[in-house]
């Protein structure tokens, strides 16, 4: 099961990365494969087996549009990954992209005549939670999850040793198959434009500023950089392939560096919640009498909260040098799903002029995985997070230095009155 994108024949060749953090999640605390998972996916299981809702099946695409609308999943989110990797690589190709919808919590793949939808959820505790829906019967939705074939690929360092999602830039040939002679990457906010999506296709305007999706490497000269100009821009993915077999015509560009930011997002939350258990877990084995407990656990979260606020606040975020535009309604409606402060600022709010974000803090401080923090670590986050937003900005080897103090003030009166959950602003 292989989850988002990575570039490679079967994700990551099977000894990229030490198999020993599977084994580690299966042990105390964590427990990650018999662990009862109560993500949303889960709990869809769970109405579905009780009979509190249905799934009917639906054309040539079978469960995906029913499921997507169970999970709340927005079309508009469709990104068209080429790249023949995934639990389903005889079926991908630039003929056939691999289509991938999400929220704030779901991941769902999805490929034209595929076996399987795969499915990734976020659950508080453990962390991305995996699922296949077989797509072979049109009659029962079954809905199962996978644990024994996924952390090889979704448990590495790439995922931050967590149970994880990521996305990968990697040139490949018409083929669909990894030209593994060009640079690949894995990407978040803080990677170069001109050095992410490659293997998707991607709709929109970005002026100047050049991607390596839509790109393919035949024919291209190693000595010299891949031809980026003719998939510039590019708003019709009809030269490429008939896009007729897809809910949308469209790899949207804007949903596409969302996707790019929540995938690593959701590692070091995880990041997060694994190091307070882990910290909790060892003490109470090590440790008696436990009125130092919370102290010990402090001082053993405080790395992965400042890695985590670090992603959050977008540190060292790439700056954009032309404006982005997509090609759908997906920046209208994610915009639309708030909160909004009192005078009408949202954390969803884009900027696509110099930078992804209007208010440079992420969205998803409201997801459930976010909010299903413990209170120990969203302390630390609240503190942390009053410490940058009310300081000023700093020297280049600051990751924060973007950051205005007109932005810093903004982003903490949004979350003031937004994020009850945490504690910004209440020992004012």
């Amino acid at each position: 099961m292989h989850w988002v994108v990575v570039i490679a024949v079967v994700f990551f060749p099977i000894t990229a990365e030490p198999a020993f953090a599977q084994i580690d999640f299966e042990r105390a605390p964590i427990h990650y494969h018999s662990a009862v998972s109560h993500d949303r996916v889960a709990k869809l299981i769970a109405a579905l087996d009780a009979g509190e809702t249905e799934l009917t099946a639906e054309g040539s695409s079978v469960w995906l549009l029913p499921l997507l609308k169970a999970l709340e999943v927005d079309v508009d989110t469709q990104n068209l990954v080429f790249s023949k990797t995934s639990l389903q690589i005889s079926k991908i190709s630039p003929r056939t992209p691999r289509a991938v919808y999400f929220n704030d919590d779901i991941y769902v793949g999805w490929v034209p005549g595929g076996d399987l939808i795969e499915l990734g959820a976020i659950d508080p505790k453990l962390g991305a939670v995996f699922y296949t829906l077989d797509q072979t019967d049109d009659e029962t939705p079954k809905i199962e999850r996978v644990t024994e074939q996924c952390l090889s690929c979704h448990g590495t360092s790439r995922t931050k040793l967590v149970p994880g999602f990521l996305t990968r830039s990697m040139v490949t040939r018409k083929t669909g198959h990894p030209d593994y002679g060009f640079n690949s990457e894995q990407v978040d906010h803080t990677i170069p434009f001109k050095d992410r999506f490659g293997g998707w296709y991607v709709t929109g305007t970005h002026g100047e500023m050049r991607h390596m999706g839509n790109a393919f490497s035949d024919n291209a000269d190693r000595e010299k950089p891949l031809d980026l100009e003719p998939g510039a821009n590019c708003t019709d993915l009809t030269p490429y392939f008939s896009p007729t077999r897809y809910p949308s015509p469209h790899s949207d560009i804007v949903a596409l560096m969302v996707l790019d930011h929540q995938s690593q997002m959701h590692n070091l939350i995880t990041a997060a919640a694994y190091a307070h258990s882990r910290a909790q877990f060892n003490y109470d084995r090590l440790f008696t009498p436990p009125e130092d407990r919370d102290s010990y656990v402090r001082e053993r979260c405080v790395r992965e909260v400042n890695r985590l606020v670090e992603g959050l606040l977008f540190g060292d975020e790439f700056q954009l040098t032309s404006p982005v535009a997509g090609t759908t309604t997906f920046r209208e409606r994610f915009e639309k799903l708030g909160p909004a402060d009192s005078q009408g600022r949202s954390l969803r709010q884009f900027d696509l002029q110099t930078r992804l974000l209007k208010y440079p803090c992420s969205y998803l401080v409201y997801s459930d995985g976010f909010r299903g923090l413990p209170p120990l670590v969203l302390d630390l986050i609240s503190k942390r997070l009053d410490e940058v937003l009310s300081s000023e900005p700093g020297d280049e080897e600051d990751p924060f230095r973007y950051l205005t103090v007109e932005d810093r003030k903004a982003i903490r009166e949004i979350l003031i009155e937004t994020a009850s959950h945490l504690s910004l602003g209440k020992q004012d």
